[in-house]
């Protein structure tokens, strides 16, 4: 599955103009760095969401534009704070800017990129988009706050995982499929439905996300980062609910004690394939994968409908 960029392509090559202005800095340093954040950008796929949404309900115009561009200032400085939160030396294959610059830097540039959201918003009186990008800040940062609560205990349940996803993942990818879609409708019953449309498939991205820990048939033997990282993933709550008392208490001994032992954390995967906790969490995400289409399916058939199907194929197909 490969993403519809094509169907957005001076969109998106009007989009990198945008953003390497947003981003533009008159302190020699910082703008330095900004020239390493922007060469190093991903796959944009929440500036792509945005513009789609923009798009689906009209022609993309300079408020869509900055929306994508405060999404994309206000993703990278979650990952630049991340970085910091993690003691992460590597992003995306390069050196972090944390790796480069060192925590006090990074706290300071991910600070420096809120701002520059904020004004790029307030600048242009975009108060609504800026009110549902503020939104996901808040959601974000209390999904966090609640998994570090939670992550301790190991003892988490469903309802607990799915508020932390919701709040923590896909509250941003809700927010730019909203602010897309206000930026070209100004209508909040269209940009409700397109907020709960990139909420289903945040939903999902991040349940792909889970399912990579144990993905043998794609990426070669199951990596296991998230059972050494502590983090509690789907599959893994799946089986923790859903065993006997030995097991479990064995399972949370290793992730607590022994989750650098390869073989023990092995051994955490193969009880959790057991289980069932991984067709489990397949299961689940495809559920919300049908959700966010039937949402999109509201809206009328188009090039542009299509490639947001293609966008949410992609979030739960990818390889990586």
């Amino acid at each position: 599955m490969k993403l519809p960029g094509d169907l957005i392509e001076p969109e998106l090559k009007n989009f990198a103009l945008h953003f390497r202005e947003a981003v533009r800095s008159n302190t020699p340093l910082l703008d330095r760095i900004m020239r390493f954040i922007v060469k190093r950008k991903g796959k944009q796929l929440r500036p792509m969401f945005v513009l789609l949404s923009a798009k689906l309900n009209g022609e993309v115009n300079d408020a869509a534009y900055r929306a994508a561009s405060l999404v994309e200032l206000l993703h990278t400085a979650t990952l630049v704070h991340d970085d910091v939160v993690d003691d992460s030396m590597e992003r995306r294959g390069f050196f972090s800017t944390y790796a480069l610059w060192k925590a006090k830097a990074n706290v300071l540039i991910g600070d420096y990129l809120l701002a520059k959201g904020l004004l790029l918003s307030l600048d242009h009186n975009d108060h609504r988009i800026l009110h549902i990008l503020s939104d996901a800040v808040r959601k974000m940062s209390e999904g966090e706050l609640l998994q570090l609560e939670k992550a301790r205990s190991l003892n988490l349940k469903e309802d607990v995982y799915f508020e932390i996803i919701k709040n923590k993942t896909a509250s941003l990818l809700a927010s730019a499929c909203a602010a897309g879609a206000w930026s070209t409708s100004n209508d909040e019953t269209i940009t409700e439905k397109m907020r709960l449309f990139g909420e289903k498939a945040g939903i999902a991205f991040q349940i792909k996300d889970d399912l990579f820990d144990y993905a043998s048939e794609n990426v070669g033997k199951p990596t296991g980062n998230d059972i050494k990282e502590k983090k509690l993933t789907l599959p893994l709550i799946y089986s923790l609910n859903n065993i006997d008392k030995a097991t479990r208490r064995k399972m949370i001994y290793i992730i607590k004690n022994n989750n650098t032992d390869k073989k023990k954390v092995q051994w955490v995967i193969k009880q959790v394939e057991q289980t069932g906790g991984i067709s489990y969490a397949t299961q689940k995400m495809n559920a919300y994968k049908e959700e966010a289409l039937q949402l999109l399916h509201q809206f009328p058939e188009t090039p542009v409908r299509k490639g947001l199907e293609d966008m949410v194929l992609f979030v739960t197909d990818r390889k990586y």
